[in-house]
Protein backbone atom coordinates (compact mmCIF):
# COMPACT_ATOMS: atom_id res chain seq x y z
CA UNK A 1 0.00 0.00 0.00
CA UNK A 2 1.26 3.69 -1.36
CA UNK A 3 1.28 6.06 1.53
CA UNK A 4 0.77 8.77 -0.89
CA UNK A 5 -2.30 10.50 -0.43
CA UNK A 6 -4.81 10.03 -3.56
CA UNK A 7 -5.88 13.22 -4.95
CA UNK A 8 -9.70 12.87 -5.94
CA UNK A 9 -9.62 15.82 -8.71
CA UNK A 10 -6.74 14.00 -10.38
CA UNK A 11 -8.94 10.77 -10.23
CA UNK A 12 -12.15 12.02 -11.35
CA UNK A 13 -9.95 14.11 -14.13
CA UNK A 14 -8.17 11.07 -15.51
CA UNK A 15 -11.35 8.77 -15.31
CA UNK A 16 -13.54 11.26 -17.22
CA UNK A 17 -10.44 12.09 -20.22
CA UNK A 18 -10.55 8.35 -20.31
CA UNK A 19 -14.54 7.92 -20.98
CA UNK A 20 -14.62 10.99 -23.24
CA UNK A 21 -11.77 9.03 -25.32
CA UNK A 22 -13.43 6.12 -25.47
CA UNK A 23 -17.16 8.01 -26.72
CA UNK A 24 -14.88 9.59 -29.43
CA UNK A 25 -12.90 6.64 -30.31
CA UNK A 26 -16.40 4.37 -30.69
CA UNK A 27 -18.43 7.74 -32.53
CA UNK A 28 -15.19 7.88 -34.74
CA UNK A 29 -15.07 3.75 -35.83
CA UNK A 30 -19.14 3.79 -36.45
CA UNK A 31 -19.33 5.71 -39.40
CA UNK A 32 -15.72 4.90 -40.82
CA UNK A 33 -17.00 0.81 -40.18
CA UNK A 34 -20.35 1.66 -41.53
CA UNK A 35 -19.17 2.34 -45.15
CA UNK A 36 -18.06 -1.18 -45.30
CA UNK A 37 -21.35 -1.54 -45.95
CA UNK A 38 -23.79 -1.54 -48.94
CA UNK A 39 -26.07 1.35 -48.19
CA UNK A 40 -29.88 0.66 -48.45
CA UNK A 41 -30.45 2.26 -52.02
CA UNK A 42 -27.55 -0.25 -53.11
CA UNK A 43 -29.00 -2.96 -51.74
CA UNK A 44 -32.41 -1.75 -53.79
CA UNK A 45 -30.98 -0.69 -56.70
CA UNK A 46 -30.16 -4.93 -57.31
CA UNK A 47 -32.20 -6.69 -54.94
CA UNK A 48 -35.20 -9.19 -56.08
CA UNK A 49 -38.32 -7.92 -55.20
CA UNK A 50 -41.27 -9.93 -54.21
CA UNK A 51 -44.69 -9.19 -55.86
CA UNK A 52 -48.30 -10.57 -54.14
CA UNK A 53 -50.30 -11.10 -57.31
CA UNK A 54 -53.39 -12.74 -55.58
CA UNK A 55 -55.34 -9.82 -55.90
CA UNK A 56 -54.66 -8.77 -59.87
CA UNK A 57 -58.07 -9.29 -61.98
CA UNK A 58 -57.79 -9.74 -65.71
CA UNK A 59 -57.28 -6.51 -67.51
CA UNK A 60 -55.23 -4.60 -64.49
CA UNK A 61 -52.16 -3.63 -64.27
CA UNK A 62 -49.81 -2.96 -61.11
CA UNK A 63 -45.95 -1.25 -61.33
CA UNK A 64 -43.37 -2.42 -59.16
CA UNK A 65 -39.66 -0.38 -59.47
CA UNK A 66 -37.06 -2.99 -59.72
CA UNK A 67 -33.07 -1.41 -60.28
CA UNK A 68 -34.72 2.05 -60.50
CA UNK A 69 -37.10 0.88 -63.79
CA UNK A 70 -40.70 0.80 -63.46
CA UNK A 71 -41.89 -3.22 -63.93
CA UNK A 72 -45.38 -3.87 -64.97
CA UNK A 73 -47.38 -6.82 -64.15
CA UNK A 74 -50.32 -7.30 -66.43
CA UNK A 75 -53.15 -10.12 -66.04
CA UNK A 76 -54.03 -10.33 -69.58
CA UNK A 77 -57.58 -10.80 -70.68
CA UNK A 78 -58.46 -14.49 -72.68
CA UNK A 79 -59.63 -11.36 -75.10
CA UNK A 80 -56.16 -10.03 -75.15
CA UNK A 81 -54.40 -13.41 -75.32
CA UNK A 82 -56.41 -14.26 -78.26
CA UNK A 83 -55.08 -11.66 -80.30
CA UNK A 84 -51.52 -11.87 -80.33
CA UNK A 85 -51.23 -14.68 -83.07
CA UNK A 86 -53.21 -12.73 -85.14
CA UNK A 87 -50.73 -9.25 -84.96
CA UNK A 88 -47.45 -11.08 -85.98
CA UNK A 89 -47.38 -10.40 -89.49
CA UNK A 90 -47.65 -6.46 -87.95
CA UNK A 91 -45.04 -6.34 -86.07
CA UNK A 92 -41.22 -5.75 -85.85
CA UNK A 93 -39.61 -8.54 -84.22
CA UNK A 94 -42.94 -11.04 -83.28
CA UNK A 95 -40.86 -14.21 -82.05
CA UNK A 96 -38.60 -12.04 -80.21
CA UNK A 97 -35.42 -12.86 -81.12
CA UNK A 98 -33.50 -9.57 -81.46
CA UNK A 99 -31.08 -9.47 -78.21
CA UNK A 100 -32.64 -12.57 -76.98
CA UNK A 101 -29.83 -12.24 -74.06
CA UNK A 102 -30.86 -8.81 -73.69
CA UNK A 103 -34.51 -8.31 -73.82
CA UNK A 104 -36.10 -11.65 -73.65
CA UNK A 105 -34.83 -15.00 -71.27
CA UNK A 106 -35.24 -18.20 -72.47
CA UNK A 107 -38.19 -18.60 -70.90
CA UNK A 108 -40.12 -16.04 -72.45
CA UNK A 109 -39.25 -16.10 -75.83
CA UNK A 110 -43.25 -17.12 -77.06
CA UNK A 111 -45.91 -16.24 -78.10
CA UNK A 112 -47.52 -14.20 -74.74
CA UNK A 113 -43.56 -13.27 -73.83
CA UNK A 114 -44.06 -14.59 -70.64
CA UNK A 115 -43.64 -17.85 -68.38
CA UNK A 116 -47.97 -18.29 -67.52
CA UNK A 117 -49.48 -16.72 -70.45
CA UNK A 118 -51.67 -14.98 -68.59
CA UNK A 119 -49.73 -12.64 -66.49
CA UNK A 120 -47.09 -10.21 -68.67
CA UNK A 121 -44.13 -8.91 -66.55
CA UNK A 122 -42.06 -6.35 -68.89
CA UNK A 123 -39.98 -3.29 -67.86
CA UNK A 124 -42.19 -0.19 -68.89
CA UNK A 125 -39.37 1.59 -70.73
CA UNK A 126 -39.70 2.35 -74.65
CA UNK A 127 -36.73 0.76 -76.33
CA UNK A 128 -36.36 4.28 -78.46
CA UNK A 129 -35.37 7.07 -76.04
CA UNK A 130 -36.44 5.78 -72.29
CA UNK A 131 -39.82 7.07 -72.22
CA UNK A 132 -42.32 5.36 -70.35
CA UNK A 133 -45.25 4.43 -72.79
CA UNK A 134 -49.00 4.65 -71.16
CA UNK A 135 -51.40 2.16 -71.35
CA UNK A 136 -53.49 1.81 -74.50
CA UNK A 137 -55.95 -1.25 -73.35
CA UNK A 138 -58.84 -0.28 -74.40
CA UNK A 139 -59.17 -1.55 -78.06
CA UNK A 140 -60.71 0.55 -81.34
CA UNK A 141 -60.22 4.01 -82.69
CA UNK A 142 -58.45 6.37 -80.65
CA UNK A 143 -55.93 9.41 -81.33
CA UNK A 144 -52.71 8.73 -82.63
CA UNK A 145 -53.91 4.80 -82.77
CA UNK A 146 -54.95 2.61 -85.72
CA UNK A 147 -58.67 2.31 -86.14
CA UNK A 148 -58.18 -1.34 -85.90
CA UNK A 149 -56.41 -1.25 -82.50
CA UNK A 150 -56.19 -4.67 -80.21
CA UNK A 151 -54.69 -2.97 -77.10
CA UNK A 152 -51.50 -2.45 -76.14
CA UNK A 153 -48.95 0.20 -74.97
CA UNK A 154 -48.64 4.13 -76.74
CA UNK A 155 -45.13 5.87 -76.32
CA UNK A 156 -46.25 9.48 -76.04
CA UNK A 157 -42.53 10.59 -76.75
CA UNK A 158 -42.45 9.54 -80.58
CA UNK A 159 -45.48 7.38 -81.41
CA UNK A 160 -44.25 3.93 -81.01
CA UNK A 161 -46.59 1.29 -80.31
CA UNK A 162 -46.24 -1.93 -78.50
CA UNK A 163 -48.76 -5.00 -78.28
CA UNK A 164 -49.95 -6.68 -75.05
CA UNK A 165 -46.86 -8.62 -74.95
CA UNK A 166 -44.68 -5.66 -75.23
CA UNK A 167 -43.83 -6.80 -78.81
CA UNK A 168 -43.08 -3.40 -81.16
CA UNK A 169 -44.98 -2.80 -84.32
CA UNK A 170 -43.26 -2.13 -87.81
CA UNK A 171 -41.97 1.06 -88.88
CA UNK A 172 -41.87 2.81 -85.73
CA UNK A 173 -39.39 4.70 -83.90
CA UNK A 174 -38.52 2.00 -81.06
CA UNK A 175 -36.16 -0.75 -82.78
CA UNK A 176 -37.15 -3.45 -79.87
CA UNK A 177 -39.82 -5.31 -78.34
CA UNK A 178 -39.98 -3.78 -73.98
CA UNK A 179 -37.50 -5.83 -72.04
CA UNK A 180 -38.62 -8.95 -69.87
CA UNK A 181 -37.01 -8.92 -66.73
CA UNK A 182 -35.73 -12.11 -65.01
CA UNK A 183 -38.78 -13.29 -62.71
CA UNK A 184 -39.96 -16.84 -61.44
CA UNK A 185 -42.86 -17.24 -59.25
CA UNK A 186 -42.46 -18.61 -55.97
CA UNK A 187 -46.58 -19.85 -55.63
CA UNK A 188 -49.61 -18.89 -57.84
CA UNK A 189 -49.79 -15.58 -56.65
CA UNK A 190 -46.21 -14.95 -55.25
CA UNK A 191 -43.81 -13.41 -58.36
CA UNK A 192 -40.03 -12.22 -57.72
CA UNK A 193 -38.69 -9.72 -60.50
CA UNK A 194 -34.94 -10.00 -60.88
CA UNK A 195 -34.26 -13.41 -60.02
CA UNK A 196 -35.20 -16.59 -62.17
CA UNK A 197 -33.13 -19.19 -60.75
CA UNK A 198 -33.95 -21.14 -57.35
CA UNK A 199 -31.03 -21.77 -55.03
Amino acid sequence: MSDTPIDSSKRTWIITSACAGAVGGVATAVPFVSTFQPSERAKAAGAAVEVDISTLKPGEKVTVEWRGKPVWIIKRTPEQLAELPKLDSQLADPKSERKPSELTPEYARNEARSIKPEIFVGVGICSHLGCSPSDKFQTGAQPSLPDDWKGGFLCPCHGSTFDMAGRVFKNKPAPDNLEVPPHMYLSDTRLVIGEDKKA
